[in-house]
């Protein structure tokens, strides 16, 4: 991680936000990139008074919102149709592909929002939602507000801790130990309340 922090350092000296953008569109398309290494050192520049915060925070969602919306296009353009050709070798046929569009539809904005706040999943979330062809206005805003804070936790731990890379591990443990138990929790009201509305349609 120092290694990537230490580039990063550099990076932003000389490209600034423009970095956080372009490094922040990577990790949130198809190219496996931390945001770890993206936005916290970014926050602690923030702390040094190099950069600002809220900038940093913006242009960190900006970013997340860029590249999802490349992996979003990839599949709403080609996707379908890749899928349904090689899909019979793995069991993927028309019609399990059609329920899967089916409950993307249905469920596809609060499983955006809630998987941008998973590492490991956020980068891809947004393919299925061009394979469902989510409407674009809600694709961009449910990217935006899980994207908004995760790039908004990663920040604030480089502005509050700086670069001791020891707490930035405790801390990040803990915090990705939260989501995790925020995403489930928030899954099961979710299916509750929504439960109740399905079987009166």
């Amino acid at each position: 991680m120092q290694e990537f922090i230490d580039f990063f350092l550099n990076l932003a000296s000389q490209w600034g936000y423009v970095g956080i953008i372009f490094l922040m569109t990577l990790e949130s398309c198809f190219i496996p990139f931390p945001s770890e290494v993206v936005m916290i050192p970014a926050g602690y520049l923030a702390f040094k008074g190099e950069l600002n915060l809220y900038l940093c925070i913006l242009c960190g969602v900006l970013g997340s919102i860029f590249g999802a919306l490349i992996n979003y296009y990839l599949c709403f353009f080609w996707g379908r149709s890749v899928i349904l050709r090689f899909g019979k070798y793995i069991g993927i046929n028309e019609a399990k592909f059609s329920k899967f569009e089916e409950f993307f539809e249905k469920h596809g904005e609060f499983s955006t929002f809630i998987c941008r706040l998973l590492p490991g999943i956020r980068q891809y979330i947004s393919m299925p939602a061009g394979l469902a062809k989510m409407k674009m206005f809600n694709f961009i805003l449910y990217t935006g507000l899980g994207s908004f804070i995760w790039v908004s936790i990663l920040s604030l731990l480089g502005y509050f801790v700086g670069q001791n890379e020891e707490l930035i591990r405790l801390y990040l443990k803990e915090i990705l130990i939260g989501l995790v138990i925020f995403a489930v929790l928030a899954s099961l009201i979710y299916i509750k309340v929504k439960k109740p509305f399905s079987k009166k349609s």
